[in-house]
C-alpha cells in the first residue's frame, strides 16, 4: 500500500510538473506581429527597423513582443498598404503619405517647403509636429492606426544631364519630380516641369533630351544610379523633401496589447530616435562620397544659393493654392500649414 501510495504521489507530481511546464511555456510565448514593408531590406531605412528598432521593441518588451517582418510587397504593395493596415489585415506597416493623399491630406504639408533641416533636426522636426499638432494624429486615428515610430527620408539634389553651374541653368530646361509640390517650385523657378512614370522611360528621356534632369531625394538617386546618367548635381542638406515613412499599427491591436508592451514600444522608439539623426547622417556622406567617385560632378549649393531656390519657388502661393482646392474646410488647413511652417522655422535656424 505504502509503495502503491508513493507511486501514485510521483506519477501525479509528474503529470503536474509537465502541466505546469505547459502553463508556463504558453505564457511565455510572444506575441508576433507581422510588419510588412512595401520596399526589399536593401537601404538604409529598412535596415534601421531591422537592425535597430525591431530589435530594440524585442528586448524592451523583454521578449513578450516579436515582429515578423515582411519585405519587398510581401503583404502589401505601397498603394495598398494604408487600406491593409486599416483593416487589420496586417498588424504594423510602413505608410507613405503621398500614396494616399485623398486619405491624409494634412500629411501632404510636409513636402510643400523646399528648405528644412536634416538629421537629429529633421527627426526632432517630425516629432514636435506630431507631438503639438493633434491634427495629424487625428487623420491617422480616423484610418485605424497610430504611429509608433517616424522614420524620415534624405534631402533632395538637382541631377541634370548637362552642366549645373547655378540653380539659374535649369530655366526653360525640362525637369521631373515625383511630387506636385516640386513640379509647382519648378515652374515658378523658370523651368518646364514634366510628369513621367519612373522606369526605364525616364533613363531614355534623360539619354534622348526629352528630360534634362530630374529634382529627387538623393538617396533614389544613388540606388537607382541616376547619377550615371544624370552626371551633374547641385545638392544640399537643406534641401527639403519633407519625406516621412510613419511606421504604423493597427488600432486594434494596439489596443488588445498591454500596458507593459505599449510602454516597450515607446522606449524602443525613444532609443531608435537617438540613433537616428547620426544613421541617416552618415548615410547621406557615403552616398555623396560614391557618387564622386563614380563620376558625378557633385557641388553642394551654398546656403545664398538655397535662400534663392526658396524664394523662387513661391512655396507660400502654392501651400495657399493647394489648401484652397481641397474639399475640406480651407481656413482649417491654412492654420495647419502656419503651425507647421512656425516648428520648421526653429530648426532651419
Amino acid at each position: 500500500m505504502i509503495k502503491h501510495s508513493i507511486r501514485s504521489i510521483a506519477k501525479l507530481v509528474t503529470i503536474g510538473c509537465v502541466l505546469f511546464g505547459t502553463v508556463q511555456a504558453q505564457a511565455q510565448a510572444p506575441t508576433i506581429l507581422q510588419y510588412s514593408d512595401h520596399q526589399p531590406l536593401n537601404g538604409m531605412r529598412m535596415h534601421f527597423l531591422n537592425d535597430v528598432f525591431f530589435p530594440a521593441v524585442e528586448r524592451e518588451s523583454e521578449g513578450r513582443l516579436k515582429i515578423e517582418t515582411h519585405w519587398d510587397g510581401e503583404l502589401a504593395i505601397a498603394y495598398d498598404a494604408l487600406p491593409s493596415l486599416s483593416t487589420g489585415k496586417t498588424d504594423i506597416s510602413v505608410i507613405v503619405p503621398e500614396y494616399k493623399s485623398k486619405e491624409m491630406p494634412l500629411h501632404q504639408i510636409f513636402k510643400g517647403f523646399p528648405v528644412g533641416p536634416s538629421g537629429d533636426q529633421q527627426v526632432a522636426f517630425f516629432r514636435e509636429v506630431f507631438d503639438t499638432i493633434p491634427e495629424f494624429n487625428q487623420e491617422l486615428d480616423d484610418n485605424n492606426i497610430r504611429p509608433i515610430f517616424l522614420s524620415t527620408g534624405f534631402p533632395a539634389g538637382f541631377f541634370g544631364t548637362k552642366s549645373l553651374p547655378n540653380l539659374q541653368q535649369i530655366k526653360e530646361q525640362k525637369w521631373r519630380s515625383a511630387s506636385f509640390w516640386h513640379l509647382d517650385f519648378l515652374k515658378s523657378a523658370g523651368a518646364e516641369p514634366v510628369k513621367m512614370h519612373w522606369g526605364p522611360e525616364v533613363y531614355d528621356a534623360l539619354s534622348d533630351g526629352r528630360l534634362d534632369g530630374i529634382l529627387v531625394n538623393i538617396d533614389s538617386a544613388y540606388n537607382l544610379d541616376l547619377h550615371k546618367t544624370a552626371k551633374h548635381s547641385l545638392i544640399s542638406k537643406k534641401l527639403w523633401l519633407g519625406h516621412l515613412y510613419i511606421i504604423a499599427i493597427n488600432n486594434d491591436v494596439w489596443e488588445k496589447l498591454e500596458d507593459k508592451d505599449k510602454q516597450a514600444f515607446n522606449r524602443a522608439a525613444e532609443y531608435a530616435y537617438g540613433l537616428l539623426g547620426d544613421a541617416m547622417d552618415k548615410s547621406y556622406a557615403e552616398m555623396v562620397s560614391t557618387i564622386k567617385h563614380e563620376g558625378n560632378s557633385v557641388r553642394e549649393l551654398t546656403d545664398a544659393e538655397i535662400q534663392t531656390w526658396a524664394n523662387t519657388s513661391d512655396f507660400a502661393s502654392h501651400q495657399r493654392s493647394w489648401a484652397k482646392g481641397l474639399p475640406n474646410n480651407t481656413q482649417k488647413t491654412i492654420d495647419v500649414i502656419n503651425r507647421v511652417e512656425l516648428i520648421l522655422n526653429q530648426y532651419n535656424d
